[in-house]
Order: structure tokens, then C-alpha cells, then sequence
């Protein structure tokens, strides 16, 4: 890989689920040290690509193919892509009962960089974050997720990221549920975590998580596909606008590619 080779590039990623047709032609890339927001409304296939980016066996890739550092990682496992640095913060974090955030952290590090550290050395670099992250270090012996907050849930996860130091990060809504100050909480987590050598894909509904975490580029995704790119002022846009001023792009989008045989979304702009 060289220094020009985008940390993620989607080319023509179209997916469905049950055949049923969710991605249709998405294209995107990420550089290192950038931060893309990806904004779209319920049912748009957002989380969907979340989940094809990090090989969920319940979707089919049908067409296209997701480049990581350059290699094509299309059909590579969920456990190869963890250990390649790539990373989802999912929208509803799991809890794993009897599971304690330390000992799930200890497992999910020995995967990603294979090596075992001691209690101790796992102990102490995860105190280290968290007093970075600003969270209580009683929370590393809670059991995952159990009994935990919307916000406590979420904190997790960059906790997760903090310890697993992932290259490219790929958050599924974030700001789901969360209210003002955990929100704020979360968001400065997140940009302690970013720098020259790692990427974020941070998908939400609203520009309010934009409002703390500042980004290089917003994508709008609707209909399985990216609609329109630009700098975070579309974002002040689409919160001014809405979706329905890009609803109306769309529908005059697929009044063209009815007679425009084998175009995608993006070529019928």
C-alpha cells in the first residue's frame, strides 16, 4: 500500500437481503485522516452498508467490491476485516452477560494484533484510555453492556476503539438515543481518537452529532445509493431543507435513469 492508496474505497456496491435489492451502486472513498459523515433517513440502507462493509453473513454482495488499504476484501471474513483495523460501533450494542468490559477487551485485542498481553498490561491500558476518555475506571469490570445506559453503551464503544485502535472506524448511528450530554461525551471521545493515520465513516439521521464532531466530507445516502457529496455545509443544508428537497433530486434522478439503460445513480447527475 502506498500513501496515496485510500484506507476504504466502495466501487459500485450494490447488496441485497432475502433478495431484496438494499445497496444499489454505492461509491465512496475514505483517505487516511478523514472524517465522513453519512446522512440519510430511516430505511435508506445506511446500516446496511455498515454491515456489508464488515461482512455481515445476512447480506449478498451482488455486484461491485469494497477495496481496504488497497486489497479487496469483498468476500474477506467479519474476524479477517476486525483484525485488518476495521471497526463498527454498532447503533444497538449487545450485552453479553458474565462478560466483563476488560475480559471481552483482552479477547477482542488478542484477535486484532495477536498478541496475548498479561491481566495487568491489558488492565493498565485500559485505565490509561479511559482516563483519556474521561470514564470511570469501575466501568471495566461491569459486565458488557449489561444494565447499561444508552450513553454507557455508546461510551463503550469508543472505549472499544480506544483499546483496539482501529485504522478505519465505521460508526452506525452514535447519536442514537443519546441525550445532550452524553452525546457531547461520546463526540469527544471520538475526536481524541482521530489523526493523520486513521479514518471515520460516521453514519447518522441528524447534523446535531456534527455539531461536536467536525467533518471532511458529508455524504446524503438515500435509496441504497450517495446521493450528493459535499464540504459540512451540506449538512447545514439538509438541516435546514430536510430530506424532501433531496427526495426531489432523487425522483427527477429516476425519471432519467428510466431511459437511461445501464446508468447508476451517480452517472444520471
Amino acid at each position: 500500500m502506498t500513501e496515496t492508496t485510500p484506507l476504504l474505497q466502495i466501487e459500485n456496491l450494490h447488496a441485497s437481503a432475502r433478495d431484496v435489492k438494499i445497496l444499489k451502486g454505492v461509491n465512496l472513498t475514505v483517505n487516511r485522516g478523514e472524517i465522513h459523515a453519512l446522512m440519510g433517513p430511516n430505511g435508506s440502507g445506511k446500516s446496511t452498508l455498515a454491515s456489508v462493509l464488515m461482512g455481515s453473513p445476512v447480506y449478498r454482495v451482488t455486484e461491485g467490491r469494497i477495496l481496504y488499504k488497497g486489497e479487496d476484501v469483498t468476500k474477506a471474513q467479519p474476524t479477517d476485516r476486525g483484525a485488518a483495523g476495521m471497526f463498527l460501533a454498532f447503533q444497538h450494542p449487545e450485552a453479553i452477560p458474565g462478560v466483563s468490559v476488560i475480559q471481552f477487551l483482552r479477547q477482542a485485542l488478542s484477535n486484532r494484533t495477536g498478541v496475548n498481553l498479561t491481566v495487568l498490561e491489558l488492565r493498565l491500558k485500559v485505565m490509561d484510555a479511559m482516563k483519556e476518555l474521561d470514564m470511570e475506571t469501575s466501568f471495566a469490570d461491569r459486565y458488557l453492556n449489561e444494565g447499561f445506559s444508552g450513553g454507557e453503551r455508546k461510551r463503550n464503544e469508543v472505549l472499544q476503539m480506544a483499546v483496539l485502535e482501529p485504522e478505519l472506524a465505521i460508526m452506525d448511528e452514535t447519536d442514537s438515543g443519546l441525550d445532550i450530554d452524553a452525546l457531547r461525551t461520546v463526540a469527544n471521545g471520538v475526536n481524541k481518537l482521530t489523526g493523520p493515520d486513521r479514518g471515520f465513516l460516521i453514519i447518522t439521521h441528524y447534523q446535531r452529532l456534527l455539531d461536536y464532531i467536525t467533518p471532511d466530507h458529508v455524504h446524503i445516502f438515500m435509496d441504497g445509493a450517495v446521493l450528493e457529496s459535499g464540504g459540512p455545509d451540506l449538512a447545514v443544508k439538509l438541516e435546514e431543507e430536510g430530506y424532501d428537497s433531496f427526495r426531489t433530486v432523487l425522483q427527477d434522478v429516476g425519471s432519467v435513469s428510466e431511459t437511461t439503460s445501464g446508468s447508476s445513480l451517480l452517472e444520471t447527475q
